[in-house]
């Protein structure tokens, strides 16, 4: 393979990871304010993608998602005791999601993929350059 093509691999490794780190901080935020059905019941806890170093096919350095764990900070806590899962001190357990640190996480995900795009369109221009001026 071609250092392009690792290149573009590299990139396109990097592109996937920023995407599932999109879809689970929009996940996190779509039940920021979920709650059990029950006083028992836990609510929604926040989900944390994890992300290793991996060689590539290519020979290049790539990223690889190889999950996600349960963030075990402790659930937020709302005083509401006509709520169906309200405790016997009248108080609501709800998500360990801060929407704010979802959306700078989000952010930061849509830059880090953006940078992988312009890499790969960087490559693509690169290697249309080089057919030109073989054509000459």
């Amino acid at each position: 393979m071609t250092d392009i093509n690792a290149a573009i691999s590299a990139a396109a490794s990097g592109m996937r990871a920023q995407t599932t780190r999109m879809r689970l901080a929009a996940e996190n935020v779509a039940n920021a304010n979920s709650s059990g059905a029950n006083p028992n019941e836990e609510p929604f806890r926040r989900r944390i993608p994890l992300l290793e170093t991996t060689t590539l096919t290519t020979g290049a350095e790539g990223v690889r998602v190889t999950g996600s764990v349960m963030d075990m900070t402790p659930f937020r806590e709302e005083y509401n005791p006509s709520h169906p899962a309200a405790d016997a001190r009248g108080y609501v357990r709800l998500p360990n999601v801060d929407t704010l640190v979802e959306m700078m996480d989000m952010r930061e995900a849509t830059r880090a993929y953006e940078a992988n795009l312009n890499m790969i369109d960087a490559a693509r221009t690169m290697t249309s350059r080089a057919l030109d001026l073989l054509r000459r």
